[in-house]
């Protein structure tokens, strides 16, 4: 009897959550719109002023400074977050929105090759956090609601609130997704893009444009879906290669700027140097900033990677380098729009290896190296079709999950618990990070390395 009505407390359950989640995610999305705006006057002004940029290396000692005076208990970004999320109880710091959000700027007003993702789920969980504060909300509850702020950032700061609510569920563990807070992350984000709209802030749109001439790819028996397929499975495995290579150079150039320079407010004047002195060996300011603005950027830029020959060979590399060294040396921002940036001229890159459609596979990159480097392949094939349309569907789903594996147990949130590996071995534990997880591997290896060493001197003597 009681379980015939069990749709009222699950009624009275949702009602609850939607008139909790209205105020968070109107706040979320007002002060995402902001950032929006600020992000784009400060653009602007750096492309106004281009030596702006010889002013980097003091940037990053204002960044420092104002990390250590008033932000420090948030420097882990979104990994406290969803630190926050797996064990309520340390908290977020309410000065974390307003600090990431002006540090943020910052970066990009100087020149620093960063992006706005991260600074926006910061937004939402600092927020979220607030609100659940006042509202004196339990443990169970404080993860909803901190799950439902990232899903709100997320949504307003691209314009893609099904990724988001979806993102917001799959990004706490590699394998699996939380399904019990769904429906406020869906009312979240929903309400967050909404907010954004109202505010007047417009996102980028791009365009495939590829459907004429896909019938022509291969000629004969094979359908040009499973010639297009075929095509597809090369591309993504080198996204998920190139997803790897970004996580593991913003780790390994972390923890060698904190080797090599014992003065911590030296490291951002270092990565703000390198990245003046690269401009000057590169020749171009492409690969600055966002990368988004075809108004505020240099001649490759995102959108040019949808067309034939709109990025260099090499661009995916640099932007690579250029944002592992912003971000590793303590400049803040977010990964994902350069992740977007590396998977759209790679695509354009490999469209020409393989003789494929520039703007479709520009579009597969574009999503499969994000997907890759934050494992989340399901949210980023909605995103894709959210921001390409459904006709590619398949292979957008086959690209974002063909890289998620081979970008492997790495990627830019370390702690991220790992429920189901994609490989088993020896090394991985489950709802371990993957932090933790890489720790026990290089052990493992280190292991295995000095038995065949000692194996290999045997034989020797």
């Amino acid at each position: 009897m009681a379980n015939r009505f069990a749709q009222f407390p699950i009624l009275k359950h949702l009602v609850r959550w939607l008139i909790l989640i209205i105020p968070v995610s109107v706040t979320i999305g007002s002060i995402v719109a902001l950032f929006l705006w600020l992000l784009h006057q400060a653009t602007g002004l750096r492309f106004q002023y281009p030596w702006l940029l010889f002013l980097l290396p003091l940037a990053g000692i204002a960044i420092h400074l104002i990390y250590k005076t008033i932000g420090r208990s948030s420097e882990k970004g979104n990994n406290l977050i969803i630190d926050e999320i797996h064990e309520p109880g340390g908290g977020i710091p309410g000065w974390m929105a307003p600090v990431i959000l002006v540090c943020t700027v910052i970066t990009h007003l100087f020149g620093g090759s960063a992006g706005r993702e991260g600074t926006a789920v910061q937004i939402g969980g600092s927020i979220a956090q607030i609100f659940g504060k006042l509202l004196r909300l339990n443990a169970d509850d404080t993860k909803i609601i901190l799950t439902s702020g990232v899903a709100a950032g997320f949504g307003a700061v691209f314009g893609t609130p099904l990724a988001g609510t979806i993102f917001a569920a799959e990004v706490l563990s590699v394998g699996r997704i939380q399904y019990t807070s769904l429906l406020p992350c869906l009312f979240a984000a929903i309400i967050g893009d909404a907010t954004v709209t109202a505010w007047g802030i417009h996102h980028t749109t791009y365009h495939i444009g590829v459907t004429a001439g896909v019938q022509e790819l291969i000629p004969g028996y094979i359908s040009p879906a499973f010639s297009l397929l075929i095509k597809v499975v090369p591309a993504a495995i080198a996204f998920g290669l190139a997803a790897c290579l970004f996580s593991v150079m913003v780790h390994t150039l972390r923890n060698l700027f904190l080797k090599l320079i014992r003065t911590s407010w030296l490291i951002p004047v270092a990565g703000g140097l390198i990245i003046i002195l690269l401009t000057f060996i590169t020749g171009s300011t492409d690969y600055l900033g966002l990368g988004v603005d075809p108004q505020y950027a240099g001649s490759v830029t995102i959108s040019s990677s949808f067309k034939a020959g709109g990025a260099d060979t090499w661009s995916w590399l640099w932007k690579t380098v250029y944002t592992t060294i912003t971000l590793s040396s303590g400049f803040k921002g977010g990964e994902v729009t350069p992740l977007f940036y590396i998977g759209a001229t790679l695509g354009n890159t490999l469209s020409g290896i393989l003789d494929a459609p520039a703007g479709l596979f520009a579009a597969l990159g574009f999503i499969a190296v994000f997907a890759g480097a934050t494992n989340t392949p399901l949210a980023c094939t909605i995103m894709g079709v959210e921001l390409f349309g459904s006709e590619y569907m398949h292979l957008f789903a086959a690209a974002c999950f063909i890289a998620y594996f081979f970008s492997g147990h790495s990627g830019i949130y370390s702690s991220q618990k790992i429920a189901v590996p994609k490989i088993f071995g020896e090394w991985f534990s489950l709802e371990s990070s993957l932090s933790e997880s890489n720790k026990r591997r290089n052990n493992f290896l280190q292991r295995r390395l000095t038995f065949y060493r000692f194996l290999f001197r045997k034989k020797r003597k």
